[in-house]
C-alpha cells in the first residue's frame, strides 16, 4: 500500500486583535519542551508568525489524524502560554501595514529579495500530502495524469476567504495570492523522468528563482522523499478535513500509477482550460460550479467531486478508505468548506466568532 504523510502550516495570532502575532520563537520553544512532541515535528515557516508541522510516514488514515491531533492538542497549549492562539487558517484575515519579521534563515532573506512585495504578504498557509511512488519515472506520469484533478482538490480545501479586513470573494485567497510567484499553477505535461529535471534545471539556470523550493505548482515529487507531494489545498480548520484530503490524493496517485502500469489513456485539458479550472474552484470552492476536467463544462460541484470520487475508488476501497471518505464527506456538504464556516462565524459574531472557531477548530475531534 502507498503510504502517506501531511505537512500543516498553522498561524499565531494575537488574540484580541486577530493579527499576526510573531512569536513563533517562543512557541517552538515550548514545544520543544513538550514530552508528545519531536523536535523533528516542529518546523519554521517563511514567516514569525507561522508554525509548522508533518506527520511521520503513515499507512493508514487513523495513523494521519493522530499524529495531526497531537501536535494540533500541544500546539495550542504552547500558543496559549506564549499569549497568542494557533490558527488553521488559509490566510490572515486581517494584517498589520509594517513588514513582516521573517523566521531568521538565510533562505529566506534571499526570498524577500527576490520577490519583496510577495513576501511581504505571505501570511498564507497551505497543505501538502505526500504518497508514496516506486521512482521517479513513476512519479512524473503520475502528475501527469492527475492534474485534471487538482482544481477538484483546490476547491474541497478552501479555507480563506478573509484578507485585509474584507470578504476577498474567494474561498481561497490563498490561491489566487500564489498565482503571482513565477512558477504556479498545474504542472504541464512531462514526457519522463528526465524531460521533468531539464525542465526544472532550465528555470533554476535561468535565475528568476532562487531555487527549487519556490517551484510552487499544486503538485511535484519532492527533492526530499521518494514521494509525489500535492500542495493544492488551503490549511484545513480540522484534522479530520486535512485527512479526507490526503485520503482522496493517495487514491488519486495510487490510481495514476495502476493506469500508467496497465497502459490507459489519460484526459490532457487544454492548459488555459485548467488554469481558469484553479481559479474557478479558488473563488467558488464546493459552493456553486467547478469545470468538469473531461467535458470542459461547468457542472455543480458536487457532481464534479463525485466524479472524482468515482474515478478512484478501487483505489480507496483497496486502502480500506472508502467508507470513511463518504462519511467525511457527507460532513463537508452538511457543513460546508473550511471558508463557509468561516464566513458564517464572521457573518454571525464578528472577529470574535471567528477567532472562537479558530480555537475550537484546532484540535477538534472527529
Amino acid at each position: 500500500m502507498a503510504t502517506l504523510g501531511i505537512e500543516e502550516e498553522y498561524l499565531l495570532l494575537d488574540p484580541a486583535t486577530g493579527l499576526p502575532a510573531p512569536q513563533a520563537d517562543e512557541v517552538a520553544e515550548r514545544l520543544e519542551g513538550s514530552l508528545h512532541v519531536a523536535r523533528s515535528d516542529i518546523q519554521r515557516e517563511l514567516l514569525n508568525c507561522q508554525i509548522e508541522t508533518a506527520t511521520t510516514v503513515c499507512t493508514t488514515l487513523t495513523e494521519a489524524e493522530e499524529s495531526l491531533l497531537n501536535f494540533r492538542r500541544q500546539l495550542d497549549t504552547a500558543a496559549r502560554k506564549a499569549g497568542v492562539r494557533a490558527a488553521a487558517t488559509g490566510t490572515a484575515a486581517r494584517i498589520e501595514d509594517d513588514y513582516p519579521q521573517l523566521t531568521d534563515k538565510q533562505r529566506y532573506y534571499e526570498l524577500k529579495a527576490s520577490a519583496k512585495g510577495i513576501v511581504a504578504d505571505q501570511f498564507v498557509n497551505g497543505q501538502h500530502v505526500h504518497v508514496s511512488v516506486p521512482d521517479k519515472e513513476t512519479g512524473v506520469q503520475a502528475l501527469n495524469r492527475i492534474r485534471p484533478w487538482l482544481p477538484a482538490i483546490v476547491a474541497l480545501g478552501a479555507n480563506s476567504p478573509f484578507w485585509l479586513d474584507r470578504d476577498s470573494g474567494f474561498a481561497s485567497w490563498r490561491i489566487v495570492h500564489y498565482r503571482r510567484w513565477p512558477v504556479q499553477g498545474c504542472t504541464p505535461i512531462f514526457a519522463d523522468a528526465a524531460d521533468y529535471e531539464r525542465r526544472i534545471q532550465r528555470l533554476v539556470d535561468a535565475g528568476v528563482i532562487i531555487d527549487r523550493g519556490v517551484l510552487t505548482w499544486l503538485a511535484r515529487l519532492s527533492d526530499n522523499y521518494p514521494t509525489l507531494e500535492v500542495r493544492a489545498a488551503d490549511v484545513q480548520l480540522e484534522a479530520q478535513d486535512a485527512v479526507l484530503i490526503a485520503a482522496l490524493v493517495r487514491g488519486m496517485v495510487v490510481t495514476a500509477v495502476e493506469s500508467q502500469a496497465a497502459g490507459k489513456d489519460y484526459p490532457v485539458p487544454d492548459p488555459e482550460l485548467l488554469d481558469a479550472a484553479v481559479w474557478q474552484a479558488g473563488r467558488e470552492g464546493l459552493s456553486d460550479k467547478l469545470i468538469d476536467p473531461h467535458s470542459g463544462v461547468l457542472l455543480p460541484a458536487r457532481d464534479v467531486i463525485n466524479l472524482l470520487v468515482r474515478s478512484i475508488r478501487p483505489a480507496l476501497e483497496e486502502a480500506g478508505d472508502a467508507e470513511w471518505v463518504d462519511a467525511s464527506l457527507e460532513r463537508i456538504w452538511a457543513e460546508g468548506t473550511g471558508a463557509e464556516r468561516q464566513r458564517r462565524a464572521m457573518f454571525s459574531g464578528g472577529l470574535p466568532a471567528l477567532m472562537d472557531l479558530y480555537a475550537g477548530a484546532l484540535a477538534a475531534e472527529a
